[in-house]
C-alpha cells in the first residue's frame, strides 16, 4: 500500500480512516477465521472502527493530526500484508505471525498479542515520524492523539485478553500460556515505541543512523514476536 500523504477532510476528517477500515474489512471477508492474520485483523479493525467514530465525534483535541497517526499507523500493517501476499518478505516485526498463521499449536491469542506486539513495537514509532511528516509538526504535538490512541488500544487489550481466553486452564500456574502472557507488556511497548518515535525523529537528519536503528528496532520486536508464538501443546 502506498504511502502517500493521507488527503484529511474537514470537519470529522473520518475519509481516510473510512479507507483502511473498508480494507481490513475486505480483509476480515476473504481470511479463514482461524488463520492468525485474520485474528490479529479483528483486533485491528474493532481498534481502527472505533477511532473513526470517535473521529467523527469529535473526540480528538486535534482531529487532523489524530486521524494522520491513525492512517500512517494502519499503512505500515497493510503494507506489510501487501508484501506478504506478494511473495516478499514483510518487516521482521511482522514475519513470525506470517510465518506462523496456520500452525496448530499457536493459540488464538497468542496470534492477537503477536501481531499487538508488531504494530505497537515497530509500526507506532515510525508511524509517529510519519504523522509528524504529514502534519508538520514535532512529536511532542502528537502526545495528546497518542495517548488517547494508547488508552483505547489498552481498553482492546484487556477485551482481546478476555474474549480469547482458552478456559479455566489459563488460571493454572503450569500453562506456559501463562508464562507468556506474564512477558509481554502493551503498556510498557507503547512507552517503547513513543521513546523511539521522539529518537527516530532527533536522527531525522542523519539518515543512515536513523535508518540502522530502525532495522535494530525491527529485529528486537520480531524476536519477541517469535517468543510469543511458540507452538504450544492446545
Amino acid at each position: 500500500m502506498s504511502q502517500s500523504s493521507p488527503v484529511l477532510g474537514p470537519a470529522g476528517t473520518t475519509g481516510p480512516v473510512d479507507a483502511v477500515v473498508s480494507r481490513m474489512r475486505a480483509l476480515a471477508a476473504v481470511l479463514p477465521e482461524r488463520d492468525g492474520v485474520a485474528v490479529f485483523n479483528r483486533v485491528y479493525l474493532t481498534v481502527t472502527e472505533d477511532i473513526d467514530r470517535r473521529l467523527g465525534a469529535g473526540e480528538f483535541p486535534d482531529p487532523r493530526a489524530a486521524a494522520a497517526l491513525d492512517v500512517r499507523f494502519a499503512e505500515r500493517y497493510l503494507t506489510a500484508i501487501d508484501a506478504a501476499e506478494a511473495d516478499l518478505r514483510p518487516p521482521a516485526c511482522w514475519r513470525p505471525l506470517f510465518q506462523l498463521r496456520h500452525h496448530p499449536q499457536v493459540r488464538p491469542l497468542q496470534f492477537a498479542l503477536a501481531g499487538v506486539n508488531a504494530h505497537i513495537g515497530h509500526d507506532l514509532a515510525l508511524a509517529v515520524v510519519d504523522a509528524c511528516r504529514t502534519v508538520g509538526c514535532e512529536p511532542a504535538d502528537l502526545a495528546d492523539e497518542f495517548d488517547h490512541v494508547g488508552e483505547i488500544l489498552t481498553a482492546l487489550e484487556e477485551q482481546v485478553r478476555e474474549d480469547l481466553m482458552p478456559g479455566p486452564d489459563l488460571l493454572q500456574l503450569a500453562d506456559p500460556l501463562t508464562h507468556l502472557l506474564g512477558a509481554w507488556s502493551l503498556e510498557r511497548a507503547r512507552d517503547a515505541a513513543w521513546a523511539a518515535a521522539r529518537a527516530l525523529w532527533a536522527l531525522r537528519h542523519s539518515p543512515d543512523i536513523a535508518e540502522e536503528f530502525a532495522e535494530r528496532l525491527d529485529a528486537a520486536v520480531g524476536f519477541a514476536g517469535r517468543l510469543l508464538l511458540t507452538p504450544l501443546a492446545c
